[in-house]
């Protein structure tokens, strides 16, 4: 196999301590030219939802990678997933599918249990340092992934359910996915779903418009329009939509023509 060049790290770490480095370090001491890319490590503890949101809306932008996932207690059964547009490891708590879809679908997936490939001594809390990453490491230098492990049935993972999203006419009413640190809302619904709803809007009992950029409201007014990650969003010009909506991830709000 020819391996990769490329290794992402998402956690839920934080930077205030060395567990992020150390992580690095593990990978550089079996892959010292594979370069890392850190796509996040400000997830709240154990938010595995908001982890698996980003993780799976950002894979696609990067190149071929193993990507390391970690969020949530550390006492989940060690996974790896291989697809058509990379490898995925991490623990078996719902992080990982969502990200898999977003690659094509697993091809294969395997319970991580060669410890030849883990660091010498495992701690019990901190499995990215000690299994994730020297995992991923020997994946990116070309090991086959059924090499780290035996198969398991894809269809036998934990996954998260599937947030809600419903429309009709001249209606949607989606679960908030993720709210960024602008205070922007994102909802679970696809972009397409809002192709109906246009002109004077009300968002949760607040009027607001619809638009191609949040600079398309007048200041301070509310925002509904396509985010990058081609996600019906919510924001408010020059202001965060969170605080006028009242709202947090996994709260239903409802889009409707006026």
């Amino acid at each position: 196999m020819a391996g990769y060049a490329w290794i992402s790290l998402t956690t839920d770490y934080g930077l205030s301590d060395g567990f992020v480095a150390s992580c690095h370090g593990m990978i550089a001491r079996t892959a010292p030219a594979v370069r890392v890319i850190d796509v996040t490590h400000a997830v709240a503890p154990g938010d595995i939802p908001r982890a698996a949101s980003v993780l799976a809306q950002t894979v696609p932008h990067l190149p071929p990678s193993v990507h390391v996932a970690v969020a949530g207690p550390g006492n989940r059964r060690p996974i790896g997933l291989l697809t058509p547009g990379g490898t995925l490891v991490g623990p078996d708590n719902g992080l990982l599918p969502w990200a898999a879809d977003a690659l094509g679908g697993i091809e294969t997936a395997v319970t991580l249990t060669n410890t030849d490939w883990f660091a010498p001594s495992v701690s019990h809390t901190l499995p990215g340092r000690d299994l994730f990453a020297p995992v991923a490491a020997r994946l990116a230098t070309g090991a086959a992934l059924t090499d780290a492990g035996p198969e398991i049935d894809p269809a036998a993972l934990v996954r998260l359910p599937d947030p809600v999203v419903a429309s009709g006419d001249g209606w949607l009413e989606a679960e908030v996915t993720m709210i960024d640190r602008f205070g922007n809302v994102q909802l679970a619904a696809p972009g397409t779903t809002i192709g109906t709803l246009s002109g004077q809007l009300v968002v949760g009992g607040v009027h607001a418009s619809r638009g191609a950029t949040i600079s398309d409201a007048p200041r301070g007014g509310l925002v509904v329009y396509i985010d990058s990650a081609d996600h019906v969003a919510i924001a408010v010009h020059g202001g965060r939509a969170a605080v006028v909506l009242s709202v947090m991830p996994g709260d239903l709000l409802r889009v409707a023509r006026v």
